[in-house]
């Protein structure tokens, strides 16, 4: 037998250690792929549809890159832990410490070979589902046709080959024997009794509270300033959650004979303290990854919410152009926007107004200023509730957005004419009938015809109709195109704008989604092997119990709670980080995200609940097979 396949032998007998870093580092490498796929498109390149989009891809593969470099060398230095025992026996049957770290680098090239060329074909199995995926959520607007992706395929392979080359060279080197026998007892040392500092405890209590605190409270810019702060607090105190409160909680536990003498608690706390030690950095590094994938994926999709929502509710119109005076060519641009829609067979209702605007003492900006009558002929095709004022009522008209929802203005109630007229407000209505930034004022017929001459007339012409009808998004890009931005006027076309919003924003939830699943699959693998590492260990320890009369149900019982702890454990903190974090973005933009945290939040418990699930069976069924 070669020394090279003595290598390869290794790696197939221990396929189940190897199995999460293999897996995690073949889906590492799909993702990066996929993300070439796209990023070298023949129809995202330069000059192309969605150029803005692919070079996004291309910059999220290399992050992606420097991020799989970090999780295979943790991942390597974890498992070669676990591996103490096997090294000092190869060791005391005459193989160098050369030799030792020449069989770590085969193996670990063999794993990252067969993980390229995994990653690379799933990516090509699975390459027109995503690539027709990544067309409906890019919202390409062009069809992306399946291809052959050569420069995907060997920027991948060249990529991977470089960092697995490197996370060899680098685990070889630093590689240390230690003392033979050291190595042979492997993880039977005594490790000591678990310490634990009350101090330390308290201070997670206060560092936490402080935090959680600072971000509940904070309002608008104050949270990018308290940004940092608390990011060092949390992660300092989530360290010390699990290095010094969780052995402290336990530790009184096992004190209070009422619960350690309790069924099969005992099993579970006897060394539960020492299970909390040693897997502390790991169930850090866990929480703190798992709350930056709920944070990156739970920001985007609540920022997508607050940049869409607003639009939808602020403009009731299909279509919308406001000219002013100066706007010579009014006649022919609603000309051209009537044909566009009949051109496109979009169904809308013209209608016009003249708005009136008149200056206001103390205000910089003129007030529209409607009647009564005027504005209820508006509202009568959006078939809004129309106002009915009484003789010397008047009536502030709009809305401003506050916790996700549209409320009555917040305005002053007396408002000063520069005429001399003052107008006493009595009413606030909360209404989008007038698209303005301002409130605007509703009078009585009879008290609007008193105010004389205004300062300022504009004409609005608007387009009522059903949003999200085939061919208004395309009939919308014509005439935005016709009418750009201009001091004159001011179009608006709603399917369009929306749809240039969510196409602008796509790329980055497209990318965050991706992004944010490879932590939470890294996350997940780094659980998986922390579990497995203490298998032999509870093969002989539920060996020597079993024998001393312990059922299978209560061993079921037993290795449940301690699974579930672990894969839970880091989870359960991640998501409380994430809910506080989302609730701090929500109280910054002033809008309510509760649905979209919700739903993100919710979303990850249940696949780690499925993934609990599913190495909880084999994990039990070997245990088991061990007795």
């Amino acid at each position: 037998m070669t020394f090279r396949q003595f290598a390869f032998n290794n790696v197939s007998r221990n396929k189940r250690l190897y199995a999460a870093y293999f897996l995690s580092s073949l889906f590492t490498v799909m993702v990066f792929f996929t993300f070439s796929i796209f990023a070298y498109h023949p129809m995202l390149g330069p000059g192309k549809v969605r150029s803005d989009a692919a070079m996004a891809l291309d910059t999220s593969k290399w992050i992606i890159f420097v991020f799989s470099f970090f999780f295979v060398l943790y991942s390597m230095s974890a498992f070669l832990q676990s591996r103490k025992r096997e090294f000092g026996l190869l060791m005391l049957q005459g193989m160098s410490i050369g030799q030792l770290r020449w069989m770590v680098f085969l193996e670990n090239m063999m794993i990252g070979s067969a993980a390229t060329v995994g990653g690379i074909g799933l990516g090509l199995v699975f390459a027109k589902a995503v690539l027709l995926l990544g067309e409906n959520v890019l919202h390409i607007g062009d069809r992306l046709a399946f291809y052959f992706p050569l420069k995907a395929i060997a920027v991948t392979i060249i990529s991977f080959l470089i960092l697995f080359i490197l996370i060899s060279f680098f685990i070889s080197a630093v590689l240390r024997s230690g003392k033979l026998v050291t190595l042979i007892k492997g993880s039977k040392i005594s490790k000591g009794e678990p310490k634990a500092s009350v101090a330390l405890s308290l201070i997670v209590v206060l560092l936490l509270a402080v935090s959680y605190t600072l971000s509940l409270m904070a309002k608008g810019i104050m949270v990018v300033i308290l940004l940092i702060p608390v990011v060092i607090m949390v992660s300092v105190a989530t360290y010390l959650l699990f290095t010094q409160l969780s052995v402290y909680i336990i530790r009184l536990l096992k004190e209070r004979e009422s619960i350690f003498w309790r069924k099969t608690n005992m099993l579970l706390l006897s060394d539960l303290a020492y299970r909390m030690k040693d897997n502390a950095r790991t169930f850090f590094l866990v929480s703190i990854i798992s709350t930056v994938a709920f944070c990156s994926i739970g920001s985007l999709y609540g920022a997508r919410t607050i940049l869409l929502e607003p639009m939808m509710d602020s403009n009731p119109y299909l279509i919308s152009l406001k000219s002013t005076a100066s706007d010579t060519e009014a006649d022919e641009q609603v000309q051209m926007i009537h044909e566009e829609l009949s051109r496109a067979n979009v169904q809308a209702v013209p209608m016009e107004a003249a708005l009136t605007y008149y200056q206001v003492e103390g205000d910089k900006q003129p007030v529209l200023i409607i009647s009564q009558s005027e504005y209820n002929r508006l509202a009568g095709p959006l078939q809004a509730e129309e106002i009915q004022l009484k003789d010397g009522e008047a009536a502030v008209a709009g809305y401003w957005i506050s916790g996700g929802l549209m409320s009555e203005p917040q305005t002053n109630s007396e408002y000063r004419l520069a005429s001399g007229v003052t107008i006493q407000a009595d009413r606030q209505v909360l209404s989008t009938i007038l698209p303005e930034n301002k409130a605007s004022l509703v009078l009585t017929d009879q008290a609007y015809a008193r105010l004389g001459q205004p300062d300022d007339i504009r004409q609005m012409h608007v387009w009522i109709g059903a949003a999200g009808q085939p061919g208004a998004i395309e009939a919308g890009e014509r005439l935005a195109e016709q009418l750009p931005p201009s001091d004159n006027y001011l179009f608006f076309a709603k399917d369009y704008q929306m749809m240039a919003v969510i196409r602008g924003y796509a790329p980055m939830l497209f990318i965050g989604l991706f992004v944010g699943i490879v932590f939470f699959v890294s996350a997940g693998s780094f659980l998986y092997f922390r579990l497995y590492s203490d298998l032999d260990g509870d093969k002989e320890k539920f060996r020597s119990v079993s024998k001393l009369g312990l059922s299978e149900k209560e061993l079921t019982r037993v290795l449940t709670r301690q699974i579930s702890l672990l894969f839970f454990a880091p989870i359960v903190v991640a998501l409380i980080h994430g809910a506080v974090a989302l609730t701090a973005m929500s109280n910054m933009f002033a809008y309510s995200l509760f649905r979209e945290s919700a739903a993100v939040l919710g979303v990850f418990f249940l696949i780690q609940v499925v993934y609990f699930v599913i190495v909880r069976f084999f994990y039990i069924k070997q245990v088991k097979a061990a007795l």
